[in-house]
């Protein structure tokens, strides 16, 4: 008989693609991990995986198990969730998605707030795309998601946590001087390097450097923050940096933060989940808990 948990483990291994990755994600060790998979191959007489050297894929039959698995686990998630449920807020499981832009700087901020104010809550973090994201939150894998409002989805509330500001990072001995603060027409789109498709600041930066010739854009294909700063350090380009990372992305970069002229550019953060969900009290406790968090962190020396 096939097991939740080696369920929950093909999971994690069809998400990460990587038997090492997967195996953190559930904390048990890679051997442990491969063994469950294979058992799960053995007892339903396919092969989920292809093993090499180079990589790991689903092949197309452990693509379908995949789907009837995630449909299974979501069920057992939202029974394990009613059978939780308290009278208080902020109490049991919880599953929240963060955007990548957002997650490595405000995540450090939240959880050890959550763990002191809210002892009894079970956080489950997920980083992904804003796409990816929206989809888990509609199909129920998630509760809440924190994002760039507004989003395009059905069936949802959003709440405003802050606004982030847009400066422009160049390299620390960057031979072009811009002026400071800069204008939006200052931005050289042949130097502007932008995350790869599918991350809403990319497209963010394309809003703010309207003028820009998307054919000139230099596209590395980045699929984080500080990868682009390294880029950036390396007098490989500028880019485009949330106020919310500048502070951890220049404690480990050695790169020139540029602020725009009024009004400045930004984005607005926000958290979002399903208008039809029954933890709407839950929804407002934790979007007053990581304002809290973020205010607080700002006010500490």
């Amino acid at each position: 008989m096939i097991t939740i948990r080696q369920m929950r483990y093909f999971e994690a291994l069809a998400t990460t693609l990587h038997f090492g990755r997967a195996a953190e994600m559930v904390h048990i060790s890679q051997p442990a991990l491969s063994a469950q998979i294979m058992e799960m191959e053995k007892h339903l007489g396919v092969q989920l995986v292809e093993r090499t050297r180079a990589s790991t894929l689903l092949t197309d039959k452990g693509q379908d198990v995949l789907n009837h698995a995630r449909a299974v686990l979501a069920a057992v998630d939202r029974l394990e969730e009613a059978a939780r449920r308290s009278s208080g807020t902020l109490e049991g499981l919880l599953r929240l998605g963060i955007i990548p832009t957002v997650a490595p700087y405000l995540v450090p901020k939240i959880v050890p707030y959550l763990r002191r104010e809210h002892p009894l809550i079970e956080i489950e973090l997920k980083e992904a795309v804003t796409d990816r994201l929206v989809a888990d939150l509609a199909e129920g894998r998630l509760d809440a998601i924190i994002a760039a409002i507004p989003v395009e989805a059905e069936n949802v509330v959003a709440r405003r946590l802050f606004i982030d500001r847009f400066y422009m990072a160049t390299s620390a001995n960057d031979s072009d001087v811009l002026l400071s603060p800069m204008t939006e027409t200052e931005v050289d789109p042949d130097r502007l390097l932008l995350l790869e498709e599918g991350h809403c600041l990319r497209d963010q930066a394309l809003a703010v450097c309207k003028s820009a010739n998307k054919r000139s854009l230099v596209n590395f294909g980045a699929t984080s923050m500080t990868t682009l700063l390294q880029m950036v350090s390396n007098d490989m380009g500028m880019t485009l940096i949330p106020e919310l990372a500048i502070e951890t992305e220049t404690a480990r970069t050695p790169i020139r933060i540029v602020p725009f002229a009024d009004p400045a550019p930004s984005r607005e953060i926000g958290l979002v989940w399903r208008r039809s969900s029954p933890r709407r009290a839950d929804m407002e406790a934790l979007a007053e808990a990581i304002i809290a968090s973020r205010d607080q962190s700002v006010r500490q020396p």
